[in-house]
């Protein structure tokens, strides 16, 4: 078997679905074994975030100046705009049907809140932290101004963003860098063109060789995973996760067929294409990891034109934060439900405005900041999302994999819209 068939067998769907159920039965059957996995997970992801920064930077300085010095940068802004607010919309009113239709958090059984009690009533540090879900939510923080927002994109010293991983400023940076080196003669940037372009080469090509074990990795990964949460919490919070769940494959549907039509080719030749991010995305719960493999997936795979995708695919990522859009606007109307909270057209109309803005304020943030935001929808709404953080927090490495893949695929399809169809594959 030659390497590439090896890369294939690594990314098919059914050895991800595959390694995944037996990691799941390695966590329930050897729970304190699979907790000591944790660390390949760990050190996997950390190999991958190790490439993003000077990937994401190399990227969108090399394609910005080259679009820049072609005349093909400007025709595109009138798109990015549209479509960040289009698919934004979208993807918010999907969360609402969803949650509308199932109705996971109303009419439960007191059977069904009294282990919401167990979760609320226990922290991740086994401390006597207590909290109840029918408390009175403390006084509201005060909401993020715009000056803050804007000072908080701007790296005052890039380095230093560099150091801490500050993907949006790192972003801003390049942005701004790739303008002006396009604005700089060739014959003086033209060595750091090509160094650029090395840089790229070379994560794009160490992002490739991090596929190969992705079948162990996930196998580890989820069996650590199971093992630290237990079944309890997922069954607690199944209504919530299902319906989650439900509304990620409607957005998912959305995306792959918005992929299919913009390409051109086969939905066979589509799904192909796509099964390298799905399963990265899957694995790492990182989209800023997948993004060589996306731009690998759009370019090469089908067909779409590789300078605008280089510069559109970390701006998506940073920007258009579909999974977590998603996920704010079920999390806050299950809250609701919850606390059987029944919400008018002008309500939902602000929890999807909210929830639409706490995205764009997760741009950078992972793990369990991203989970807190959820916060700034319920706090226009006058709901105690602080007794029911520890709920989310139970089902959140499930939750975290979708949102990466609504994400991924979401962030693909927008990418799809806004650059030219490519020519026939």
């Amino acid at each position: 078997m030659n390497l590439k068939s090896l890369l294939a067998l690594a990314i098919n769907p059914w050895v991800i679905i595959g390694s995944l159920a037996l990691g799941f039965a390695l966590g329930v059957m050897a729970p304190d074994v699979s907790r000591h996995l944790a660390v390949v997970g760990d050190v996997y992801v950390d190999l991958l975030k190790m490439i993003v920064l000077p990937f994401m930077i190399s990227a969108i300085v090399f394609s910005l100046q080259r679009l820049l010095k072609d005349g093909g940068a400007s025709r595109i802004l009138g798109r990015v705009a549209v479509v960040f607010v289009v698919f934004a919309l979208l993807t918010a009113v999907v969360g609402v049907f969803s949650l509308m239709l199932a109705r996971p958090g109303a009419d439960l059984s007191p059977a069904k809140l009294q282990s919401f009690g167990q979760i609320v009533g226990a922290d991740t540090k086994k401390s006597d932290t207590a909290m109840s879900l029918k408390t009175v939510d403390a006084a509201p923080k005060p909401l993020v101004t715009f000056s803050e927002v804007v000072l908080s994109l701007i790296p005052a010293n890039i380095f230093a963003a560099l150091a801490g991983g500050e993907t949006l400023k790192a972003l801003v940076f390049a942005l701004l860098f790739g303008f002006t080196l396009s604005q700089v003669p060739g014959r003086v940037s033209d060595a750091l063109t090509n160094s650029l372009d090395t840089v790229y080469q070379s994560c794009q090509l160490l992002t490739r060789w991090l596929n190969y074990p992705l079948p162990l990795v996930l196998v580890c990964m989820s069996a650590s995973q199971l093992a630290k949460t237990g079944l309890g919490s997922l069954e607690a919070m199944t209504a919530f996760v299902l319906t989650f769940a439900l509304a990620s494959l409607l957005v998912l549907v959305l995306a792959v067929l918005v992929i299919w039509r913009r390409s051109e080719a086969s939905l066979g030749v589509t799904l192909h294409a796509l099964r390298g991010p799905f399963a990265l995305a899957l694995a790492t719960r990182s989209s800023a990891t997948c993004m060589p493999m996306m731009i690998d997936m759009l370019a090469d795979g089908l067909g779409f034109a590789r300078a605008k995708v280089e510069l559109l695919v970390p701006l998506t990522v940073s920007l258009l934060r579909l999974g977590p859009v998603l996920y704010y606007v079920c999390a806050t109307l299950f809250i609701a439900q919850l606390y059987d909270r029944d919400l008018g057209l002008a309500e939902v109309s602000l929890v999807v405005v909210a929830c639409i803005l706490a995205g764009f304020a997760s741009a950078g943030m992972t793990g369990l900041v991203i989970i807190s935001l959820t916060g700034m929808a319920c706090g226009y709404l006058g709901l105690p999302f602080e007794a029911a953080f520890m709920l989310f927090v139970a089902v959140d490495p499930i939750c975290d994999m979708l949102r990466t893949l609504v994400l991924v695929v979401g962030n693909s399809a927008a990418v799809s819209l806004i650059c030219s169809r490519p020519l026939k594959i």
